[in-house]
């Protein structure tokens, strides 16, 4: 089979279109026909070797769409033909991957396989990120930094079906800012111009916001805070700035507030059966229509790096998928 390998830690250039054996199927896993996998920038600094224990030559990638060509001994849940999305064992940026039988999910026939590579990682993360962590309350607000990647635009379609009654998104320019506005935000602050901090209290009357969810890290940390309501929820889940954030107890014990961690790679390798739930509800908004993942670019597997260029340098608008 063909498949993508990093083949030393570096920049784009470092992905190389090989020829690899097909996996081998374990008893609790499933063979699966890749139609499509999604590049996320986790795979930009796994590439570098900023994220894992993976060491080159490896495939990169998490998750995928495709179907089922074979299913291990122990497997009952699951055949071969049916359609699924899955977070693969080692690397999805392949023409057939192995993922285990607990990482594995159905995908109803009304939902477009190449749309599904869309749904894993950034479907997942936002409802985990809004529901179980940042326990969103119908009513409340809610700040989504990058709000035109992926995770952000899927963040705000989830906290407009869950009840949030203002939905406020910060972007670096302004034609991300269209992208958020266009997935539901009802206010964008385009960073570049306006501080953020100043843009939220006058949307919410001074008192900030109720749960913000920040994957840059650093300084927006820090700022973060000066704009988080009483008894609000920070939840930070991603440190892209690459800088670390510096947090006073003192901010928090008497205004109520908290300040959350989540990964969903750790969940994945620690607690895989608490995604069940989460597939099952992400599954259902998307096939009766109330969400839809935004798909900014598509490219084939032996572009990869050019996919990995559009992603590092932050020129994305939702996601980006590779088609093997």
């Amino acid at each position: 089979m063909r498949a993508i390998v990093v083949t030393r830690f570096g920049g784009p250039e470092v992905l190389e279109l090989r020829e690899m054996e097909m996996p081998v199927v374990g008893p609790n896993q499933i063979l699966i026909k890749v139609a499509a996998t999604s590049v996320n920038f986790a795979d930009i600094k796994a590439r570098y070797g900023n994220k894992g224990q993976k060491q080159p030559p490896f495939i990169p990638g998490l998750d995928v769409s495709g179907t089922i060509v074979q299913v291990g001994s122990d497997v009952r849940e699951f055949e071969a033909g049916q359609r699924v999305i899955a977070f693969p064992s080692d690397g999805s940026y392949a023409q057939y991957v192995v993922a285990d039988s607990i990482l594995t999910y159905r995908l109803p026939d009304q939902i477009d396989l190449e749309m599904a590579a869309a749904i894993p990682i950034v479907s997942f993360t936002s409802y985990k990120l809004l529901t179980d962590i940042g326990r969103l309350i119908p009513g409340e607000s809610v700040l989504i930094h990058a709000a035109a990647g992926g995770v952000g635009t899927t963040a705000i379609q989830l906290a407009k079906i869950l009840g949030a009654s203002q939905i406020i998104g910060t972007v670096s320019n302004d034609e991300k800012a269209e992208t958020a506005l266009r997935a539901g935000a009802d206010h964008v602050i385009n960073t570049a111009k306006d501080d953020f901090v100043t843009r939220v209290l006058e949307f919410t009357d001074g008192r900030g916001v109720n749960v913000i969810l920040d994957s840059i890290a650093g300084q927006v940390t820090e700022q973060s805070l000066q704009c988080l309501a009483l008894y609000g929820r920070l939840v930070h889940f991603g440190n892209s700035s690459g800088q670390v954030g510096n947090i006073q107890t003192k901010d928090l014990h008497s205004s109520c507030r908290s300040v959350l961690g989540f990964s969903l790679g750790t969940t994945r390798l620690h607690h895989p059966q608490l995604l069940r739930d989460t597939a099952d509800k992400v599954l259902e908004y998307i096939e009766n229509g109330s969400l839809n993942i935004v798909i900014g670019n598509k490219f084939s597997l032996e572009d990869a790096s050019s996919a990995h260029e559009l992603v590092e340098n932050r020129r994305s608008k939702g996601k980006v998928l590779l088609i093997p």
